[in-house]
């Protein structure tokens, strides 16, 4: 089971360059066995071309290693911190991709505008406060999840209905049930992001998405009432 988890990690880092979401080693994936509380993800600066399966590393959610010979990746424990906030989550995707990035910098949330962007957060992606000087020296990449955890906490948000994030003056952080999944958000984060600044450039006083529309992409794909996709035949 962790070979076949170190895969799904594997894969899920290889999908990021390209869907055109990684420049140089920035970002990384991890995937997660929520029942052994280990979970994988890629070393620390290898670059994607060269990954291997057998090359990701094996962390517990305490923070030891529990297998590989290379460092983990440096924003290992914000995926830990996640992992130990959002229950319901078994994969993580960070990236540093162009148009989501940009909005991450610039301290602003990605505005929900149409339905593509629907399809995947009931609103905007939220984008959290920026990190003190103190927590920037003390546990950067724990506090770095730490502000996360809090914006969704203050803001009452779910993670299943909001299933991404962007930190301020940093980048996006995404997630789902799966890693594949996470990578899928990470895809769609950007792509919304991009349609949000073309939207903008057209339009600069566009108003958001009208709520009933949101609801209705939103929830026709995701929840108990979901119509998207092919229902399972018995």
């Amino acid at each position: 089971m962790l070979t076949e988890l170190k895969r799904e990690a594997y894969e899920a880092n290889v999908a990021l360059p390209r869907h055109g979401l990684i420049n140089l080693t920035f970002g990384n994936a991890s995937a997660l066995d929520r029942r052994r509380g280990i979970f994988a993800i890629k070393p620390s600066g290898v670059a994607y071309a060269a990954l291997r399966p057998a090359d990701m590393v094996l962390v517990d959610l305490e923070g030891k290693i529990v297998e590989g010979k290379l460092n983990p990746s440096s924003d290992t424990p914000t995926h830990r911190r996640l992992f130990r906030a959002f229950q319901a989550i078994g994969g993580v995707v960070h990236t540093h991709s162009s148009h989501a990035t940009a909005f991450a910098q610039a301290g602003r949330p990605i505005p929900v505008f149409g339905t593509t962007h629907a399809d995947y957060f009931f609103g905007d992606v939220p984008v959290t406060r920026k990190l003190t000087a103190q927590e920037i020296a003390h546990a950067y990449e724990w506090e770095t999840g730490n502000v996360i955890a809090e914006r969704f906490a203050k803001g009452r948000l779910a993670p299943a209905d909001f299933p991404g994030v962007l930190v301020n003056r940093h980048a996006p952080f995404t997630w789902g049930p799966t890693v594949a999944v996470a990578v899928e958000v990470a895809v769609a984060v950007e792509c919304a992001a991009h349609l949000a600044l073309m939207s903008l450039a057209l339009a600069p006083g566009l108003v958001r998405l009208e709520p009933a529309l949101l609801a209705r992409h939103f929830q026709r794909k995701h929840g108990p009432a979901a119509t998207y996709g092919q229902a399972r035949r018995g």
